[in-house]
């Protein structure tokens, strides 16, 4: 049975405008949620490019999707992640819930004191018989108000180099000790946080990977991060450059010649970065994202910021309108939406989260081009040394 008949299969058997989680359930216990996956963790072993016919089959039965929006650090960083290093019980307990919305993750790796440089991170975890024992601090930690789970770096050895001493952990939001305060950014909104652990209890069996080898399975988190934010499939003219576009249409009274050349920029360097991921992801089809990665989520964070302001230049005055300045508490991270000043506010941080760009363009120099590293002074020192 092909993906097709099975799609249809779990159609015949559940109605998708009955009860939106009983069919979200079935459709991954089907094995089409993600059908690259293996069998039983809510895929087919088949090929990436088959979701597509999935996904097209069920939008024309107007099925309910998981709305990836509000779980995308779930699906796009912990579930790559704890399907390499997961061991099958964890497999098991996180996976499907993590897809079906049931239960949303957020990520806890950056600190006040290692951001671009995150192996310099200092929260600590102590063995103590079954558990680990973590105290420390993180930040910029995006939905952690709203998350029930945490993928976590922690350093476990202080007495070897930084990057050889950090564990990997799974964290429950909801442990005593845990404590989530608000960080109000440029829009107004507080969609990220700083996390306190003090005390928190982690059972060994919620490690992934082996003790000390964290530095390495976070390489999978934060490649899979790069794509989930800057390699988006998306159609001609979607995202930002969509925006504006039609922002350009609806406006003719605004148009200036300076403003059509840039447009005309900005639309041709969308269409390279949308062709370039199509290519991208062909070639990840049938392995792991690289470091090829890090240059997609440069230029969507470069095209952002660019289109953001171009657009609020379209507007004129009206673009520099913002109403809502009181802090709310969203539970989906936003790139794009609601009006031109709240996007060009917004796209300011495009260039921050994920890796900033700076780290990046290490990233793909070093990794991609193959030139020559940075001098790295501290690289094999011990943690416990490093100033601070």
């Amino acid at each position: 049975m092909d993906v097709r008949d099975r799609t249809r299969a779990l159609l015949d058997a559940h109605d998708p405008a009955g009860d939106r989680l009983t069919f979200l359930r079935a459709r991954f216990d089907a094995g089409l949620a993600w059908v690259h996956f293996p069998p039983g963790l809510g895929g087919l072993g088949a090929p990436r490019s088959e979701q597509a016919v999935v996904d097209a089959e069920l939008a024309a039965a107007a099925a309910p999707g998981n709305d990836p929006r509000r779980i995308g650090i779930g699906l796009g960083m912990a579930a790559p992640t704890i399907l390499r290093y997961g061991t099958e019980e964890q497999q098991q307990r996180f996976l499907r819930p993590l897809w079906t919305g049931e239960e949303v993750w957020c990520q806890l790796f950056s600190e006040p004191g290692a951001g671009s440089d995150l192996a310099a991170l200092g929260t600590r975890a102590v063995r103590d018989g079954d558990d680990w024992v973590v105290d420390g601090q993180k930040v910029w930690t995006s939905i952690a108000h709203t998350a029930r789970w945490a993928i976590l770096l922690a350093r476990t050895d202080p007495d070897v180099p930084k990057h050889r001493g950090i564990s990997y952990f799974v964290c429950d939001m909801t442990d005593p000790g845990v404590e989530v305060r608000p960080l109000r950014q440029l829009t107004g909104e507080a969609e990220f946080n700083e996390v306190f652990l003090t005390g928190v209890r982690i059972p060994d069996r919620h490690r992934l990977g082996a003790v000390g080898e964290g530095w390495q399975v976070a390489q999978t988190t934060l490649n899979n991060e790069r794509m989930a934010i800057g390699g988006q499939a998306a159609p001609r003219e979607g995202g930002m450059i969509g925006v504006v576009a039609e922002t350009w249409r609806s406006r003719p009274e605004l148009r200036t010649h300076e403003l059509h050349q840039r447009l005309l920029r900005g639309w041709l360097d969308a269409e390279v970065v949308r062709l370039t991921g199509e290519r991208l992801r062909q070639q990840l089809a049938s392995g792991q994202p690289g470091p090829e990665g890090a240059a997609m989520k440069l230029a969507f964070a470069r095209l952002a910021q660019e289109l953001s302001g171009l657009d609020v230049e379209l507007h004129a005055e009206e673009g520099l309108g913002y109403d809502d300045w009181t802090m709310t508490r969203p539970e989906v991270v936003d790139f794009t939406g609601r009006e031109a000043g709240y996007r060009y506010l917004r796209a300011k941080g495009n260039s921050i989260e994920g890796g900033s760009s700076e780290i990046l363009r290490n990233v793909i120099a070093e990794r991609v081009l193959g030139l020559p590293a940075e001098p790295r002074t501290d690289k094999d020192l011990p943690w416990k040394e490093l100033p601070r």
